[in-house]
């Protein structure tokens, strides 16, 4: 411990991520002493840009890479100079017989869209209706994200009363496939819906668990509006205003600082002990009236001295994400604008069908044959991230984020296992485009292609993220749940250590760049009142 360092903090952050990030701007700026611990070089967690290509003036977002849950309260309140753009077209989904384009300012265009691909208006009125009552549900749900827990029964009433029944059954009580199957005819448009309900989340659409309907939910609520937006400069602008935020109000940051042991203390102790590694490799240790865990649960648990790895609940993500730096866009087999497919979220080979023959295959064991996956262009919405010499061009960055991987497929023998799922994805990329995807790859410094791409085992390697799972663990409902046992306390971060919360996506509003567990986990330490 460096001598300007105090051995005790009223908090302790676990974990510089974005959520870390915020829990310390919030506390210290609540007049607590704040000491953030980060086992990386930098701070950030998932939410960071990177110059992956070597010789190349591109700053990806490298993991995650779109803007929804975070609050704008969180923004106004921590000041944040951070602009996030919204995005014209939603969704473009290439298919034989002509693709579907979802543009959010034409409902014509997106009506006659809706008719090519299935001949008749009927399944544009259903989308309509089903996002309509999506946004409602939105309008009245995600304000309560930043306030203490309401239970499930206020929630309800919430819902049924603004919204009907209908919404309520729909979104928290029957499986999502069954909701879909009902609501919409074409196999296609019931796949570009199911979507939301699977990203980061290996499920089967009609899982009873109603897991893929908790994903669905909070997909579709961020800022009261669902929109996914750009942040201009990268994620790595956003975990940078919140690590200036925290530096601002106080916050003590130290990075390469591996954290080895928490031990909870007693309730009448003078606090919990937290041991760590310097960058030098020396053991240090920090005496801390909270431990606010800005990791995942799973790690925490190890922290505490257990072995989560060998339990039956131990998380398993299911993506595989793909980073690219291409020439300029490539042609499409349909005759959509290529700028308008690929300024949304492009759909590969994402029906309902194709997304249920993909997860039997990937729960049996195998890489599935034609991976679906999803596109998206941050280079078309902003152009800061590419340097001078490149954005005055037609290169464009793409995120390719493939469904149904989980990181089952990729323990015994992952280097080949990445390169199977790859050149499978790559391939079913290809598959509707009128051009391969290599044509159009830039090359970095050293003549290789600019593509790199991660597995949920690279990311349990690298992140910190308990087998890859990118919200930590499978996400809870937003409100709380006494008669199932839910112990989390008033703000969803309680654990069974009293000085201890958690304050990243393991909580029980977590998932996503949002901050809002953070801040609830800062909330729980300076009292209700502060909220």
């Amino acid at each position: 411990m460096t001598d300007s360092m105090r051995s005790r903090y009223d908090v302790v952050v676990v974990g510089g991520g974005h959520n870390g990030l915020t829990a310390a701007a919030y506390a210290a700026r609540g007049g607590r002493s704040v000491l953030v611990l980060e086992r990386a070089d930098h701070v950030g967690g998932a939410a960071v840009s990177a110059r992956p290509f070597a010789g190349v003036d591109a700053r990806l977002s490298r993991y995650s890479y779109l803007v929804s849950l975070l609050p704008r309260r969180v923004i106004d309140e921590l000041g944040l100079p951070i602009t996030l753009k919204r995005r014209r077209w939603s969704s473009y989904t290439p298919v034989a017989d002509g693709g579907l384009l979802v543009d959010s300012q034409d409902d014509a265009a997106t009506r006659a869209s809706f008719r090519r691909l299935t001949g008749s208006d009927a399944d544009f009125e259903a989308w309509g209706r089903f996002y309509a009552m999506t946004a409602e549900v939105a309008r009245r749900l995600a304000p309560t994200l930043t306030e203490p827990l309401l239970p499930r029964s206020t929630v309800r009433d919430l819902v049924v009363d603004g919204v009907g029944e209908e919404a309520w059954r729909a979104l928290f009580e029957e499986p999502l496939g069954e909701v879909l199957r009902r609501t919409f005819a074409d196999d296609v448009v019931r796949g570009v819906a199911a979507t939301d309900g699977l990203i980061g989340t290996f499920a089967d659409v009609d899982e009873p668990s109603l897991r893929q309907n908790r994903c669905f939910l909070y997909h579709v609520i961020g800022n009261g509006t669902g929109d996914w937006d750009v942040p201009v400069g990268g994620m790595g602008a956003v975990s940078g205003a919140l690590r200036d935020a925290a530096v601002a109000a106080g916050a003590t940051i130290v990075t390469s600082a591996t954290v080895t042991a928490v031990d909870p203390g007693t309730s009448g102790g003078s606090g919990a002990e937290v041991a760590w590694t310097d960058a030098d490799g020396r053991t240090q240790g920090v005496t801390a009236g909270h431990v606010l865990a800005a990791c995942a649960p799973a790690e925490l648990d190890r922290l505490l001295g257990g072995d989560p790895s060998t339990t039956a609940d131990y998380p398993e993500g299911a993506q595989l994400k793909v980073n690219m730096l291409l020439t300029r866009l490539p042609r499409l087999r349909d005759d959509v604008d290529p700028v308008a497919a690929f300024s949304g979220t492009l759909h590969v080979n994402e029906s309902l069908t194709q997304l249920q023959g993909a997860h039997a295959q990937a729960a049996a064991g195998r890489i599935p044959d034609l991976p679906p996956s999803e596109i998206y262009c941050h280079t078309l919405t902003d152009r800061t991230i590419l340097g001078p010499g490149l954005a005055g061009t037609d290169a464009q960055t793409i995120t390719l984020f493939g469904l149904h991987m989980p990181a089952r497929l990729f323990r015994t023998a992952p280097d080949a296992a990445r390169d199977q799922a790859l050149r499978a994805t790559l391939a079913s990329l290809d598959s509707v485009l009128a051009e391969p995807i290599e044509d159009v790859l830039a090359l970095d410094a050293d003549g290789a292609p600019c593509l790199e791409v991660r597995t949920p085992v690279d990311l349990e390697r690298e992140v910190g993220l308990p087998g890859g799972h990118i919200f930590h663990r499978d996400l809870s409902w937003p409100f709380a749940e006494p008669d199932a046992g839910d112990g989390s306390g008033p703000w969803g971060v309680a654990t069974g250590h009293p000085r201890i919360l958690l304050a990243a996506a393991g909580a029980r509003r977590g998932g996503g760049v949002s901050g809002i567990p953070g801040r609830a986990a800062a909330m729980a330490v300076l009292g209700s009142d502060a909220g």
